[in-house]
């Protein structure tokens, strides 16, 4: 067990089930700290699973990764989290299911230590108050960086909860429409990162834009990255969790942001010629550690 672990990751593990039945196990705060686990990080996942065949499953799957379940709660009311993902004219549409274990991550089961580091967590764990207050819990005894990863899914989101989540981030990941809606009144991209970061006193913003790739802001440069035209693309679900996770090495070895950037673009690009948001080969991601000399 790693008694200093340098990434705390908050947030929920769910399986999204598709209409022929089949299943697939996500949730970005976990796939963040899979990914970080396979890079050899040995991130502190804190989250909660239901006392049912899908947490069993998460369990099974979390010890064959080895990665650490000093965090994970087991709740015996609720079940273990789900996504419905409905197909309607050929485009996906989610329907996350309420009242869901990692809506009820229990502060005092919380260890009451002090942290190091970077905590890690979205905007979908906290819309219940029993997970926000266990955020709250979270951060008030972490000394290091927050990084928000902003996920905006209708109606799991309300404007003042997520402001003040803001206002405690160090860096933020958000993508060009999430960042619209947050800061309407700027018309430019450009325009609109900085003066959202002088709005939550950032040190770095990072605007995802799909195929475009990717814009960050340090307070002082910008910095782009894109993807190959020939990036052969199977299943995106994930694209943007596996981003994260590198921007998140970058920041705990403090890369220069340009290589912090291209780096997570280039493992973001793997990965979506990968079906699923996690992969569970050790090889595919060793190979990326071998060429930073990691």
């Amino acid at each position: 067990m790693n008694n200093n672990p340098l990434f705390h990751i908050f947030g929920e593990v769910l399986f999204d089930h598709f209409p022929d039945g089949s299943r697939v196990l996500g949730g970005a705060p976990f796939n963040v700290a899979w990914h970080l686990q396979a890079f050899g990080q040995s991130p502190r996942f804190i989250s909660r699973i239901g006392n049912d065949p899908s947490g069993y499953e998460i369990t099974a799957l979390m010890d064959d990764w080895d990665m650490s379940r000093e965090a994970v709660q087991t709740d015996n009311e609720h079940p273990t989290g789900s996504v419905r993902v409905l197909i309607r004219d050929g485009e996906p549409h989610y329907e996350i299911v309420a009242d869901c274990a990692y809506d009820f991550i229990d502060s005092k089961l919380l260890e009451e230590q002090q942290t190091q580091g970077i905590l890690y967590h979205g905007s979908l764990a906290i819309r219940n108050p029993v997970s926000r207050t266990a955020l709250q819990a979270a951060k008030a005894r972490h000394q290091g960086k927050v990084f928000v990863d902003v996920n905006l899914r209708p109606p799991w989101w309300d404007l003042e909860t997520l402001l003040s989540l803001l206002h405690d981030a160090d860096w933020v990941k958000l993508n060009e429409a999430e960042l619209a809606a947050l800061c309407p009144e700027a018309s430019e991209l450009e325009t609109a990162m900085q003066a959202f970061c002088v709005k939550f006193d950032l040190e770095t913003l990072v605007v995802t834009r799909g195929e475009q790739g990717a814009v960050a802001y340090d307070r002082q440069h910008f910095v782009t990255v894109q993807p190959p035209e020939s990036t052969a693309v199977v299943d995106t679900v994930g694209a943007g969790d596996a981003f994260a996770a590198l921007l998140l090495m970058g920041l705990s070895r403090q890369w220069p942001l340009k290589t912090t950037l291209e780096r997570a673009q280039t493992f973001a690009c793997a990965l979506v010629g990968r079906r699923g948001a996690t992969v569970a080969d050790r090889a595919f991601y060793r190979a990326f550690s071998e060429q930073w000399g990691e």
